[in-house]
């Protein structure tokens, strides 16, 4: 009788078995049922105890995709607000986290999936430029992809080739946002001496 006054130390008590836990469940409660489908993306739960008394309770699930989550139209909201306060993508993923929100699937947010979030509905990539063409170096004296090509004498396309073969290091802010670009007078050089052998190279061959 002392035990069934605390259940949750009985419950969790390291010598209660699973099968104890099992009848414990019996003991007190006489029916459960489960509705998925009353309200997007919760479960509603009506409890018959064994006392005849009844209590209804509302669980949010995880989903398949965020057309079914709960909180869809309060989360894509929130994410437009903070992206309009030019929030990068790991700074709401931070903030929603916080906040309670929940993803779709259960994990927490990350960058990634804001990203994804922001295409799906079509929220603008905040800029650090906003809506203005890139300048040819950053305020920092990093460059942008147009400045890079500019300097070294190569197209756009190739600075994107080189950046993901390790011959220039860049950065983004978040993914989409323009790089800023690293590049010393001495890798300039280099790097131009790089570009007109690989251009010979390329006559030659033809």
């Amino acid at each position: 009788m002392t035990l069934g006054e605390d259940l949750p130390r009985l419950w969790n008590a390291t010598t209660t078995t699973s099968a104890d836990r099992k009848q414990i469940v019996r003991l007190v409660i006489k029916e459960v049922t489960l509705d998925q489908k009353r309200r997007r993306g919760y479960v509603w739960i009506k409890i018959v105890w064994q006392t005849g008394s009844t209590s209804e309770h509302w669980l949010q699930r995880t989903v398949q995709g965020y057309a079914q989550h709960a909180d869809q139209d309060q989360l894509r909201q929130c994410i437009a607000e903070l992206n309009h306060l030019q929030k990068m993508d790991g700074e709401i993923a931070a903030i929603l986290n916080n906040e309670q929100f929940h993803t779709a699937h259960g994990p927490p947010f990350s960058g990634k999936m804001i990203h994804l979030l922001r295409k799906r509905w079509r929220i603008p990539t905040v800029k650090i430029n906003g809506t203005a063409a890139n300048p040819p170096r950053w305020p920092d004296g990093s460059y942008s992809v147009q400045g890079a090509a500019a300097i070294l004498g190569i197209t756009p396309q190739t600075i994107f080739d080189w950046l993901r073969k390790g011959w220039l290091t860049g950065r983004q802010l978040a993914k989409g946002m323009p790089w800023q670009i690293s590049l010393s007078p001495e890798q300039a050089e280099a790097l131009r001496a790089r570009a007109r052998r690989t251009t010979r190279f390329n006559r030659e061959a033809s």
